[in-house]
């Protein structure tokens, strides 16, 4: 099997397409696929296509089967913990659960996350929360969206990985995309509200001072107002 990043940049954009109309239902639940009509389709090797299939067996989108060939699984059966699954629902028609699944994803994990990462993180991790709370102050106050987005998805996945429970630090890919994605489809502010940046800093001040109970009550707050904005009719005003 390839590893992402192989799968990323060799059969990216055969990879992309059949992801995204699997997850559009363009082909749909137990549809067959064989080799000799994606390679006609695509005009690559029989080896490329092959690879880019194992990607998708992978990701439990199709399932091979003797003498019938590869057949698309329904979306019970996909890995949605996957990233590239996660982005191509995120894009596809059923996005508004995508984004209601992840932020109570989000909701579960983060506050408990970053309860633990007050106990647990490192000096140097403390710190860099501290920096990037203050980066986020800046740039959100800036409307440097795509600047805020980078330090944003650092700064969550820097809890996740502080919190010392590795199936925590192992959702950082999750949380990546939902921030990813929740920016690239509108649904951010030009200017980040003014509350989530007091409680980024709040999150970061608790954590650099081992206050767990303050930091889960914090990031419970801000999580709480992603909620609250998605709902919201017009989330990105």
């Amino acid at each position: 099997m390839l590893n992402d990043d192989v799968a990323d940049l060799l059969q990216n954009p055969i990879l992309e397409e059949l992801g995204q109309q699997i997850v559009d239902g363009v082909i749909a639940p137990g549809d067959r696929l064989t080799l000799d009509s994606l390679q006609a389709r695509f005009g690559v090797s029989r080896t490329v296509m092959r690879d880019c299939m194992r990607v998708l067996e992978s990701l439990r989108m199709v399932i091979s089967r003797r003498r019938v060939g590869l057949v698309v699984q329904p979306p019970e059966s996909w890995n949605k913990f996957d990233r590239r699954v996660i982005r191509w629902r995120l894009s596809g028609p059923g996005r508004e659960d995508q984004f209601a699944e992840l932020t109570e994803l989000r909701i579960a994990v983060e506050p408990l996350s970053a309860a633990r990462a007050a106990a647990r993180a490192t000096a140097v991790a403390r710190d860099r929360l501290q920096e990037l709370a203050g980066e986020l102050r800046r740039l959100g106050e800036a409307g440097e969206l795509e600047e805020f987005l980078a330090a944003d998805i650092e700064f969550h996945q820097l809890l996740l990985r502080s919190s010392g429970n590795s199936m925590f630090a192992q959702l950082d890919g999750v949380i990546a995309e939902v921030l990813t994605g929740r920016t690239h489809q509108g649904l951010m502010p030009f200017h980040p509200r003014p509350e989530a940046l007091a409680e980024h800093e709040a999150v970061a001040d608790a954590v650099a001072r081992r206050d767990s109970h303050a930091a889960e009550r914090h990031m419970q707050v801000l999580v709480d107002e992603v909620r609250r904005a998605l709902d919201s009719p017009n989330p990105a005003q």
